[in-house]
């Protein structure tokens, strides 16, 4: 089976538009695991890999007995790497999307998105991205497959592994095991493990879409306690802000946001509460004078500061491939959580743009990058950008608290998120069939490292 369709794609070298990428390079870079580069590889198109813990080191060649090997090739303007499979693999993974456990015949394309009912392509393009296979052979045997790849792609799983990319030529990593159960473990080791949650988080959450004023939150806290209903979270939207500003609380409907923290402590609770990434263009408000004041924002085409739309109004957007904006945006925690906040719901960082197009950012948006990131357009960055916004958030409230387990929660994720930050399967349906939907979904995000996930069992609202 994998032999005659490769020689399906070898042959449509005759075909309009496709270019077959001879001199391919594979490394071993572990026990059973090895890297595979296309003749036209550009390190610096994709490197640092946000997906793995460490830059791999080649331990020697790829043996000519690896059984899986990727073609690489271009057709249309578009990269791909193909991995032809044995006929009845079982494949898994791809992160979170609609459809069945085994993902056989999906198609799934990589662009966080905020996807309301996951309407917009039938749920095959959701807030998250994952660039990852799992395949389980008829013999039990094992393997996995990541696109080391940021930009925006698509994995077509149609008739073989398929990695379609809008971006530069690049790497693949395949693991080859015994059981699927060992290939998820080297997962785990490329990619890196999440740490201990705190563990309240771990257990009954109440939230919905909104609690206000603060005596509303209160009620809610009383009447879980007076019904002796287990709870120990209760989770705080964007209503409690001033006008959506975040880093702020409504003056009339949270005057003592300190106190209502307390409150729930006491009846032992604790409180959770959402900061956006999109912030108020607006004199005199600090979080945006600040920004601008270090040149912290994203920029348009033309290098001039960006705005779009969200729930303020017209918003700037922090450019997190800048360490200094990184620290920064940590920075602002630290008046935050001395509320007494427990822990943070990171929302809306796809991004979410109401106004841009297919809601989000234009796709040749620059960021500035600093450090090991290099500068580049958003169609690069943007299925990592909530990635960046959490790994900052995570620093920032470690900052405050250093002797206490942090927790966030992000809508937007990347193959490697698990590292800093919890995630949720977005804006579903309080329906019979969302919530069947969410079972296979949170088992392929977790078969996908992401294990700390779940669904809104009630859905949004």
């Amino acid at each position: 089976m994998r032999e005659k369709v490769l020689i399906i794609y070898l042959l449509s070298i005759f075909s309009s538009g496709f270019n077959l990428v001879t001199g391919q390079t594979g490394k071993l870079i572990g026990n059973n695991v090895s890297i595979f580069y296309p003749a036209n590889y550009d390190a610096k198109a994709h490197q640092p890999s946000f997906a793995l813990l460490k830059e791999p080191k080649a331990v020697g060649i790829t043996p000519q007995s690896w059984s899986l090997k990727p073609v690489f090739y271009s057709e249309n303007g578009k990269t791909t790497a193909t991995l032809p499979i044995f006929k009845g693999t079982s494949l898994y993974g791809t992160g979170e999307n609609t459809g069945s456990l085994i993902r056989n015949g999906q198609k799934v394309t990589l662009w966080n998105t905020d996807n309301f009912k996951y309407m917009a392509d039938n749920g095959k393009r959701l807030y998250q991205s994952h660039p990852w296979v799992l395949g389980v052979n008829r013999d039990g045997s094992a393997f996995g497959v990541i696109a080391d790849n940021t930009w925006k792609q698509q994995i077509d799983l149609s008739d073989s592994i398929r990695f379609i990319s809008e971006g530069p030529a690049f790497r693949i990593i395949i693991i080859e095991r015994n059981s699927p159960q060992e290939v998820i473990k080297e997962l785990a080791n490329l990619i890196g493990k999440m740490e201990m949650p705190p563990l309240w988080a771990l257990g009954y959450q109440q939230s919905r879409y909104s609690y206000i004023p603060d005596t509303r939150i209160k009620n809610v806290a009383d009447t879980f306690r007076l019904k002796k209903l287990p709870c120990d979270v209760i989770w705080m939207d964007i209503d409690y802000m001033e006008r959506f500003k975040i880093f702020t609380f409504d003056k009339v409907k949270i005057p003592n946001p300190t106190g209502v923290n307390d409150y729930l402590h006491q009846k032992g609770f604790h409180s959770i509460w959402m900061i956006d990434p999109g912030v108020k263009v607006e004199k005199d408000y600090f979080v945006y004078e600040s920004g601008s004041k270090g040149n912290h924002w994203v920029q348009n085409a033309e290098h001039k500061e960006f705005n779009g739309s969200v729930w303020p109004g017209q918003c700037a957007f922090p450019d997190f491939t800048r360490p200094e904006t990184r620290s920064w945006w940590s920075g602002l925690y630290k008046d935050f959580m001395a509320t007494g906040i427990d822990g943070v719901w990171n929302d809306m960082n796809e991004p979410s743009v109401f106004d841009g197009v297919n809601g989000t950012m234009p796709e040749n948006n620059w960021h500035r990058g600093g450090g090991d990131l290099p500068a580049g357009v958003h169609l690069k960055y943007h299925n990592v950008y909530g990635m960046l916004m959490v790994k900052a958030s995570r620093e920032g409230i470690l900052d405050v608290n250093p002797n206490k387990r942090p927790f966030i929660l992000s809508r937007s994720g990347y193959l490697g998120s698990h590292r800093y930050a919890a995630t949720w399967t977005g804006d579903n349906c309080g329906t019979v069939e969302h919530m069947k939907m969410s079972i296979p979904m949170t088992l392929n995000l977790g078969l996908s490292g992401q294990p700390f996930n779940g669904p809104d069992l009630g859905g949004l609202r």
